[in-house]
C-alpha cells in the first residue's frame, strides 16, 4: 500500500490499519520515495493525489484501493462488501475523489 505519511490525516488512518492488519501488507510511504514512483509507474502527483495498492501485480487506485484493503482485513470485510455494491461504490468513489482532492491541495507543497 502506497500512502502519504507526511499527511496527518492519511497517517492517522494508515496507522489504524497497521495496528489491525496482518503481515500481508507492505506499507510504503510515498514521501520523497523514488522507489514508489518506479514500482507503481505513477508520477509523484498521482501518488500524492490518491491511495494506491498493488494487488496481484496490478496497481489499484482510489476508492477501489480501499475495497482491496478492507477485503483483506477481517474487521473491515463488511465495508468491502457494502461498497462493492455498484450504487454504494459510485457514492463512495465520488466522495473519495472530493475528499482526496482537498487532501491533495493541502499537501501539494510536497511536489518537487
Amino acid at each position: 500500500m502506497f500512502f502519504n505519511n507526511s499527511c496527518n490525516i492519511c497517517r492517522f488512518e494508515i496507522d489504524h490499519y497497521k495496528k489491525i492488519s496482518d503481515d500481508s501488507f507492505e506499507w510504503i510511504d510515498i514521501t520523497n520515495n523514488e522507489d514508489a514512483l518506479s514500482l507503481t509507474s505513477k508520477s509523484q502527483k498521482d501518488l500524492l493525489r490518491r491511495l494506491h495498492v498493488i494487488n496481484q501485480g496490478k496497481v489499484i487506485v482510489g476508492a477501489e484501493a480501499f475495497i482491496v484493503i478492507w477485503s483483506n482485513m477481517d474487521k473491515y470485510k463488511f465495508l468491502a462488501k457494502i461498497f462493492s455494491f455498484k450504487p454504494c461504490f459510485m457514492v463512495f468513489h465520488y466522495s473519495y475523489e472530493i475528499i482526496s482532492y482537498f487532501l491533495f491541495l493541502k499537501n501539494r507543497n510536497q511536489l518537487k
